[in-house]
Parts: structure tokens; sequence; C-alpha cells
């Protein structure tokens, strides 16, 4: 379980961005972190990984301070941060520096992912189109059996087909055991992936509940405006 209690974080002083922010991520499946700009969705993602610190309050992963960066920790996250470069290397050999840190890489998933994206993986990672990149960087994500993936406008810079590949290569990707928290503006993109919704707006939140209408279609955009309109 991931959990937030009543974080603080500011940039600078007089920048806070979250202040008493709690927010919990109790069980397996696919969470969508919605909010507008600068509610602090990527901050939260840095958070959940160690990379910031909370000026006050606790972020932890199943119990463990996630400031501490503890390998047994650290094996079980992986984050696609919304902005990124890859070193000029191969795919294979980037795979194979990276695979000791992840026990459970699984590298027929890896091909299998790629595939999806109609990619393979005797690429050059320094010969790639920022969209190739990500979808090979998300791939390898998927690809390393972490229990929890975060991903940060994954979508973006991503054509309509390459979207549409994104959401088969998440499903096929995820297990019973996993937990996925896409932070996005593209509802549209993911309404569909998702089986929870999280809405933050000005360091609240402001729903956080599970989509049970799986049969029918989720209308995110409409539900995030309702929802952010009730709050004013």
């Amino acid at each position: 379980m991931i959990s937030i209690q009543n974080a603080k974080f500011a940039y600078r002083s007089h920048q806070v961005v979250l202040d008493g922010f709690s927010l919990e991520f109790p069980q397996s499946g696919i969470y969508g972190l919605l909010g507008k700009n600068g509610t602090g969705k990527s901050t939260l993602l840095y958070l959940m990984m160690g990379l910031l610190r909370p000026q006050k309050g606790s972020v932890t992963i199943d119990g463990i301070s996630a400031s501490l960066r503890r390998p047994e920790v650290l094996q079980e996250m992986f984050l696609v941060p919304e902005e990124y470069d890859l070193p000029p290397i191969s795919l294979k050999s980037y795979v194979k520096a990276i695979k000791p840190f992840y026990p459970r890489f699984s590298e027929d998933l890896l091909e299998k992912s790629l595939a999806n994206f109609e990619m393979t993986s005797d690429v050059n990672l320094g010969q790639l189109s920022m969209g190739q990149k990500k979808k090979v960087y998300m791939s390898v994500a998927l690809a390393s059996g972490t229990r929890y993936l975060l991903m940060d406008e994954p979508t973006n810079g991503l054509d309509i087909l390459s979207k549409s590949q994104f959401r088969k290569a998440v499903i096929e990707g995820m297990n019973e055991e996993k937990t996925i928290i896409i932070s996005t503006h593209q509802v549209h993109d993911v309404e569909r992936l998702l089986d929870h919704v999280c809405i933050i707006e000005r360091n609240k939140v402001l729903l956080n509940e599970p989509l049970v209408e799986k049969e029918q279609a989720i209308n995110l955009e409409e539900l995030f405006i309702k929802t952010v309109e009730r709050s004013k």
C-alpha cells in the first residue's frame, strides 16, 4: 500500500505545493490521478519514489518511508516521468544494465510490450524519435515486474494509434498484485483502463473512489469538470 499522510512539500518557502495532504492507494489496480496544472500530481509521484522528501508528514510504501530509498522498496517501484532521455546505447545493453535491480524483470513481457507498440528489441536508443523512446521505455517499465508502476502523462507525444497500443500494452502487463498510478490530463486516453479515480485540487482530495460501472463508457472529462465545479 502507498500511504501519504499529512504531507507538506514546497519547492521554495513561498511555493507550497502540498500542505497537510493525505491520500492512500490501498490495493492493486489502475488508478487515475487527475487535477489541474500546479496541483501537485507530478510532485506526488516523485514523493512516492523518494526522489523528493516531504518537509512534514510521511510517504510510505508498504509501511516503509519512501525517503529512505531502501533497495527492497526500490525494486518494487518504477517511474515513467513526463520528460526523460535515454543513453545512446542498444536496448539490449540498457536492459542488461538495469535488469539486476528488478528481480521479476520479464524479457518475454518486454518483447510482448514492444510488439504491441510495433517495436523490436534490436534498436539503438540514441537513434529513436521521442515517441519511439517513450514506447520503448514504457515497455521496459511494464517488463520490470515491479508491484508499483507510476506514470506521468504517459500518452503525451503519442499519436492516435500509439495511444491505442499503449492501452493494450498496459492491460497485458497488468496482474493481480500490480498497482499502476497514471497522472494525466489526457483523460480520454485512459478512461477505459482505470479501476479507480483520484481527483485533487488546491491541496485537497475532491474525489477518491472506484469506477464501478465497467460495462459502460465513463466520461472522465465530464466527471472531472463536475467534481471541480462542486468544490468551488
